[in-house]
């Protein structure tokens, strides 16, 4: 077992690099996007909403995605794929922004686009990182990749918003085309053996055995079930607490992106510390703390009051806490699953949770939406908050909360 610095393993600083210089360029878009759709080819509210939904959209068709990529032997390509695809279809916004050409039928068009892209990339993903890291190394892998993301939140809408009111937003999307294919560029230099493939039959029945596998493992029915849950209300919050803060509370639209950009600080914390704290407490109780401690602050926010400069402090710790949480629940629970998911059936695995957990967020936003408009926003907050706690319920009747490292797990066999 090499026992190096990951950060001296090139195939991982390679897969790394490129993550990090795609998740920046995805800030950009999330931003010019709506921008696109909202000032220059004047979309309604609900035209906004959709495009945002058809973004999301592709994600319920991941299990199926996942069942077909168990198949593929040779993954590392359809990464590659994944990213020259969403760099094409953006790139295909400012063309038709030179030519006078650009609509709302492609700007949809590209997000379903981009949306497949994701879920091609999501489920490829987990079967080829475990082939770029040893098992004692998952911990420190993902807080590395998540140490990046988060500093993407950080930076990048700040970038996002330079770089499209410099540019405009068609062209500035160039910068996040150009960063998928540096993606795929440096995904095209590690060398990777043929994924394990086992004996296959139709699609419909390898869709099947990745439900069941979930359904049946107890690690994985329960880390389900509590990120949908914590999804589920984790939505409802995200829907309204801006409409909150803006319209109840008075908070000045720079004090807010003031307020949440100090905050997202926290996120980056996490990933860093996240491996040094499961050393220390053990991985499941981390993961179990985290799934506490990332919705409750949404209740600070909820109960916030006083002068702006109070309530915009209490939004910056409750965000700051909340992703110090995240990451801490995050890194370590996708360590443990890749920990015991059988090979030959991490892409199917990764569909099933493609495919709930992030159906499970637009009926979030439209739950918080109805709750909003018939309880009021600050008891919807407050009902998210308890509802997101509650989460860390599926984890309690699992194995989880006792895992002290990854060690001594392996993956489930696999009921043929």
């Amino acid at each position: 077992m090499d026992s190096s610095p990951l950060w001296r393993d090139r195939r991982f600083t390679a897969f790394w690099a490129g993550q990090t210089v795609s998740q920046f360029g995805d800030r950009i878009s999330e931003l010019a996007l709506p921008l696109i759709a909202a000032t220059m080819l004047a979309a309604t509210p609900a035209e906004v909403g959709l495009l945002t939904a058809a973004v999301w959209a592709p994600n319920l068709l991941s299990a199926l995605v996942g069942a077909w990529v168990d198949g593929q032997a040779h993954r590392r390509r359809l990464l590659v794929a994944a990213d020259l695809l969403r760099a094409a279809a953006l790139l295909s916004l400012p063309v038709a922004y030179w030519c006078g050409a650009l609509g709302l039928p492609q700007l949809f068009a590209v997000a379903l686009l981009t949306g497949v892209g994701q879920v091609l990339f999501s489920c490829a993903y987990s079967s080829f990182f475990v082939t770029l890291v040893d098992r004692d190394r998952y911990v420190d892998a993902n807080s590395k990749l998540s140490t990046s993301r988060s500093a993407s939140f950080v930076a990048g809408p700040a970038v996002g918003g330079f770089l499209i009111q410099a540019l405009t937003a068609p062209v500035a999307i160039v910068v996040d085309a150009v960063s998928f294919l540096v993606s795929a560029l440096f995904l095209g230099r590690i060398t990777a053996a043929p994924a394990p493939v086992g004996p296959r039959s139709s699609l419909a029945a390898d869709l099947g055995a990745g439900l069941r596998y979930v359904r049946d493992h107890p690690y994985l029915r329960a880390a389900l079930a509590c990120v949908t849950t914590v999804n589920f209300f984790g939505f409802i919050a995200q829907a309204l607490v801006v409409l909150y803060v803006s319209r109840e509370l008075g908070l000045p639209a720079g004090l807010i992106g003031l307020a949440f950009g100090i905050g997202a600080v926290g996120a980056v914390v996490g990933a860093v510390v996240a491996p040094r704290l499961s050393a220390r407490f053990g991985v499941g109780r981390m993961v179990v703390a985290g799934a506490i401690l990332f919705p409750a602050p949404t209740a600070a926010i909820a109960l916030a009051g006083g002068p702006d400069w109070m309530i915009a402090t209490v939004i910056a710790l409750a965000e700051a806490v909340s992703g110090v949480a995240v990451m801490v629940f995050d890194i370590n629970l996708n360590s443990v699953q890749t920990a015991v998911i059988a090979d030959d059936l991490r892409s199917r695995v990764a569909g099933v949770f493609g495919t709930v957990n992030y159906g499970a967020r637009p009926l979030g936003a439209l739950a918080g939406g109805l709750l909003g408009s018939t309880l009021g926003l600050r008891p919807t907050l407050l009902i998210a908050a308890v509802g997101g706690m509650l989460s860390c319920l599926w984890l309690l009747r699992s194995p989880i909360p006792g895992l002290r490292g990854l060690s001594a797990l392996s993956p489930h066999p696999v009921q043929r």
